[in-house]
């Protein structure tokens, strides 16, 4: 068999794996061979076409050899399937080195997805532990209070009654004073002798001493019922503590997921003034020439210019000086230009001021709200995925109501609806505010 040498130009004849393809096998050739006639194939190939097949013809040209022909090694061939070979395996290494170098970056992300949950996770514990530890010291310290308070009411009751004790021992002795002295006349008058002494004196002494009457008079100081009386004082006092310390507390978690809001002036009913900056909107009281654009609200009512379709959220209104406002969550599919109810069923989450002191949320049926004071500033806060949505007094961190249950279905954008002018009587904004930490 004639071995051949590598020839660059002879490769560079070759144009696609297809040329270096055994006929036969249909594979790649493996110790690639020549035949007389110039036709390459598998030598283990060729061998056993001619020994099943009589007479010794060329699977490719079909030419007959009287006998079986010599067979030349393609030294050239056979590079160049182990050049196209390994050229495959560096393409499949490269693929697994990309599959690799994905997986390490998937890995390193999750890494980081990991340790900022855990930062997050950290945060929050720290946060909860620290109004845990502010909720419980307060509450410790109402319980402190409340015993100091009665062992105090204790200790004035047993002042008062051993001074009331001492007060009557006094008064006692002062009486028994004046008895052991009218006890010696009377004993120094019936030892005289002298008749008109006797006589003289027996009128003033005759009578016992006008006295205070003691069998009624008795120390019997009360307390029982003290300790019973100052527990259900306490728990009423640490209900209400509590009450307070955990609206607190809880303001203040839903505060962390603040949002910065501007209204958006494409959705603002036609009478509606809005501020520069896009954080205030009052009635003017005056129908202006705005583009009818589908957007935009018939009523006297704005949207914001953010979406949300996931995830927390919550904001501040100021909403002093108002008599009456509505304020809340609304689906972006909700009708712009005719009235509807506005309830959850519709799409609305809100609350409501009306006539200046009523209070309602826009259930159905509304319900009405008992607030003990006027808000200055209302929070809401938002959770999506819990279907939750809540509304705060501000300034005395009480929760107002809560929509619970939710289902969104759609993009949220916030409702705000400031109420007619009302002739000046509601002429004052509502107001975006940020939160004050």
């Amino acid at each position: 068999m004639f071995f051949g040498s590598i020839d660059m130009a002879a490769a560079g004849c070759v144009r696609s794996e297809d040329q270096l393809l055994c006929s036969i096998c249909v594979d790649f050739f493996t110790d690639p061979v020549t035949t007389p006639c110039g036709h390459n194939f598998c030598k283990s190939c060729i061998c056993e076409h001619w020994r099943v097949n009589v007479p010794y013809q060329c699977p490719m040209c079909e030419k007959v050899f009287d006998r079986r022909p010599e067979l030349y090694v393609n030294a050239l061939i056979s590079e160049l399937v182990a050049q196209f070979r390994h050229e495959e395996e560096k393409a499949e290494l490269k693929k697994t080195e990309a599959e690799i170098e994905e997986m390490i970056l998937e890995r390193r992300l999750k890494i980081l997805e990991i340790q900022c949950s855990v930062e997050v996770s950290t945060n929050a514990a720290d946060r909860e532990a620290a109004e845990g530890v502010k909720v419980y010291t307060a509450l410790i310290k109402t319980v402190q209070t409340s015993l100091d308070q009665l062992i105090e009411e204790i200790q004035e009751k047993k002042r008062s009654t051993k001074k009331q004790a001492e007060d009557f021992i006094k008064e006692l002795e002062q009486e028994i004073c004046e008895l052991e002295k009218r006890s010696t006349e009377v004993k120094q008058l019936l030892g005289s002798e002298d008749h008109l002494h006797f006589v003289q004196r027996f009128t003033c002494v005759k009578a016992a001493p006008s006295m205070k009457t003691w069998t009624k008079v008795s120390i019997h100081p009360s307390y029982e019922g003290t300790v019973v009386r100052a527990v259900h004082q306490l728990k009423d006092k640490l209900t209400e503590d509590m009450k307070k310390e955990v609206f607190e507390a809880e303001l203040k978690r839903v505060q962390q997921y603040e949002v910065d809001l501007t209204l958006d002036p494409d959705t603002a009913g036609p009478t509606l003034i809005l501020s520069d900056d896009g954080k205030q909107v009052h009635d003017g009281d005056e129908w202006k020439n705005l583009p009818d654009n589908p957007q935009r609200f018939t009523p006297s009512c704005i949207l914001v210019k953010q979406r949300f379709s996931s995830g927390r959220f919550y904001f501040e209104v100021q909403v002093k000086g108002k008599t009456y406002w509505t304020l809340g969550v609304v689906r972006e599919s909700i009708s712009r230009k005719k009235w509807i109810r506005p309830t959850p069923q519709y799409g609305y989450w809100t609350i409501c001021l009306i006539n200046g002191n009523q209070y309602y949320a826009r259930a159905d049926p509304p319900v009405r709200l008992s607030v003990q004071s006027g808000p200055q500033k209302v929070g809401v806060f938002v959770d999506y995925e819990e279907g939750l949505v809540s509304f705060y007094d501000v300034g005395s961190s009480v929760l107002i109501y809560s929509f619970t249950g939710c289902c969104f279905s759609d993009k949220l954008l916030l409702l705000f609806c400031p109420g007619s002018n009302d002739g000046g009587l509601n002429s004052a904004p509502l107001i975006i505010t940020p939160v004050r930490h």
